[in-house]
């Protein structure tokens, strides 16, 4: 088989799936652009899921399978993919660990004070008088119980929190005290001291949280996004803070990425921006592609008990 990588890995990542599968033929390449040449002979593509068009999957007349190292989906052309009965994989739930740690940090880091606290530090100003919350005990709901979800309620369980879960069918899930369906959303924001989204981009999830939701929340909760950026509409999410509908946002996905140096969210005191890094490990490659070891081990032997595997209708 021919395996493409338009997703550009290390020396060391290609020697260690090379060794494992030496009778596959692999060609690595840093980009699309390098790639491209050679997607009419590729049984199997392996991208981080933003540079595949309609026009290149007609290209893939050998195309098979393709395997995401991400979790993301939303910028693959789904209709072209199942039009020709392409199976989609992806590296969902090997970001838990990171993200899950990122929600704890920042939560510490607004309750904590922190950038007052370095901003401080830069000024060489001793003052005691800075006011430091505690974020063990509270209440956090979370939107989406997947994986990840899931991770992040187990850590929050180490700070004796109450973990409400939302998610389209409200079934019990482990590390939640209780769960809910989306209808009952605005139920649970108003329990909430720090509501976390990890929803994916998708149709039923575009724009499902509004103005109104953030109204239900307490006056003092933090909301916090590392899911997709088109879960609200930013400028909700602006008037939200300026009206102190809430007192804090974590940020770390937008509507438009990279965020524009003049957007308004950077000059909000009560908004701490991140560059859509809330997943980013030095291990992620490693266990993205274990993943895709494993699955290509089925894959060869004639097997469809594949891990991710993605319902191409519903984008996940």
């Amino acid at each position: 088989m021919t395996i493409l990588f338009s997703a550009n890995i290390s020396s060391r990542h290609r020697k260690t799936i090379t060794a494992r599968f030496p009778r596959e033929t692999f060609i690595f390449c840093q980009n699309m652009h390098e790639a491209q040449t050679y997607l009419t002979e590729a049984e199997i593509f392996v991208t981080y899921g933003t540079d595949l068009s309609q026009e290149l999957v007609g290209r893939a007349k050998q195309l098979k399978w393709i395997m995401v190292i991400s979790a993301g989906l939303e910028k693959l052309p789904l209709n072209a993919i199942r039009q020709k009965d392409i199976l989609v994989t992806n590296a969902r739930g090997i970001h838990v660990t990171p993200m899950a740690e990122y929600v704890i940090s920042m939560l510490l880091q607004v309750y904590r004070q922190e950038k007052v606290l370095i901003r401080n530090e830069k000024a060489r100003e001793w003052d005691q008088s800075v006011r430091i919350d505690e974020i063990t005990g509270k209440t956090m709901a979370i939107i989406g119980t997947g994986a990840i979800g899931q991770g992040v309620a187990r850590l929050a369980k180490a700070f004796r929190m109450m973990t409400l879960g939302v998610s389209r069918s409200g079934q019990a899930v482990k590390y939640f005290d209780h769960n809910y369906t989306t209808a009952d959303l605005k139920t649970v924001l108003s329990q909430a001291d720090f509501v976390i989204s990890v929803l994916p981009s998708t149709p039923e999830t575009k724009y499902l949280l509004t103005y109104d939701h953030f109204q239900h929340m307490p006056n003092h909760a933090i909301f916090l996004n590392m899911g997709r950026g088109d879960v609200v509409r930013e400028s909700d999410i602006l008037q939200a803070i300026r009206k102190d509908e809430i007192s804090h946002a974590i940020l770390d996905v937008f509507e438009e990425e990279p965020l524009p140096p003049n957007h308004p969210f950077w000059d909000e005191e009560k908004i701490t921006l991140t560059p859509h890094l809330s997943g980013v490990s030095m291990h992620y490659t490693t266990r993205a592609l274990a993943i895709f070891a494993e699955n290509l081990r089925k894959f060869r032997d004639g097997r469809t008990d594949f891990v991710n595997k993605i319902d191409v209708i519903r984008g996940y």
